[in-house]
């Protein structure tokens, strides 16, 4: 899509869904908050995936305000029953109730709120909201990415300084001639590690296999809308609410950047 494209995407969407958006991710954040260092019920699900009293009662609140203003859109999250209904939507809502529920049940303030729209399987709004840090990030497709209602952008140039790169360490040393690297410390939200590259705070983040459509949506609209880009190993862009929501190794940097990572790993693949 050009830019253009984008932007005539950007002004149909309803300015009434940006500001529900906003409104909502920030009373769940709130409630995340008021719950977080205190004494929570927490169980495994899955194979080793933790899940709190805190995740369930921010996907109650996110699920309540945002089906009830918006019937006919789809749902998608990580703590809700998968309802293949969504995949005869056009709009679906996209929701991580708390990312980085280890940090968040370690009293680490490295989690969020991370919720977006997604129309015909991109993003058209996205919201991430890190209440520990009073951090709120938000995009709208076409119309650029806020941090606290201050525009960011993605670092340009190609050089990679490893102190600035987030992301699995076995990865990111397939981009190095030498394995002696020092990354950025591990930041445990998925979605808030790819804003810091949107944010300019780290220069390139990965994302290892297996990731979720939750993870990934709304991060992925604010590093696209700070001039970076967000896509697999190979370039391809990334496609949500198809029946498989789970993703392979992704990369997102500044665009620049992101092309040199890309054309690296084209030359020499991952096995």
């Amino acid at each position: 899509m050009g830019d253009a494209d984008a932007g005539r995407a950007g002004e149909e969407i309803p300015s009434r869904d940006a500001e529900l958006l906003k409104d909502t991710v920030r009373d769940a954040g709130a409630l995340a908050l008021s719950l977080f260092r205190t004494d929570l019920k927490n169980w495994i699900k899955g194979a080793s995936s933790p899940v709190s009293e805190a995740d369930i009662a921010v996907n109650d609140l996110l699920e309540q305000r945002l089906r009830s203003a918006t019937p006919d859109y789809g749902w998608l999250s990580e703590e809700s029953a998968d309802d293949s209904e969504r995949l005869g939507k056009r709009r679906v809502w996209i929701v991580d109730p708390i990312d980085g529920t280890r940090a968040y049940l370690a009293g680490r303030e490295d989690w969020c709120v991370s919720v977006a729209l997604v129309e015909d399987r991109r993003p058209l709004l996205a919201a991430v909201f890190a209440p520990a840090s009073a951090e709120f990030f938000f995009a709208r497709r076409g119309h650029g990415a806020m941090h606290n209602d201050v525009p960011v952008h993605a670092t340009p140039g190609t050089k990679l300084d490893f102190s600035r790169v987030a992301g699995p360490k076995p990865l990111v040393e397939r981009m190095s001639p030498s394995r002696d690297i020092t990354l950025h410390p591990r930041i445990g939200s998925l979605a808030l590690r790819l804003c810091r590259v949107a944010q300019g705070r780290l220069d390139a983040a990965f994302a290892g296999g297996q990731s979720r459509d939750w993870d990934l949506a709304a991060a992925n609209l604010i590093v696209q809308e700070a001039d970076g880009m967000m896509t697999t190993l190979s370039g391809e862009p990334i496609l949500y609410n198809r029946r498989e929501v789970a993703h392979g190794v992704l990369v997102a940097a500044g665009r620049e950047r992101h092309a040199s990572i890309v054309s690296h790993f084209r030359d020499r693949p991952i096995p």
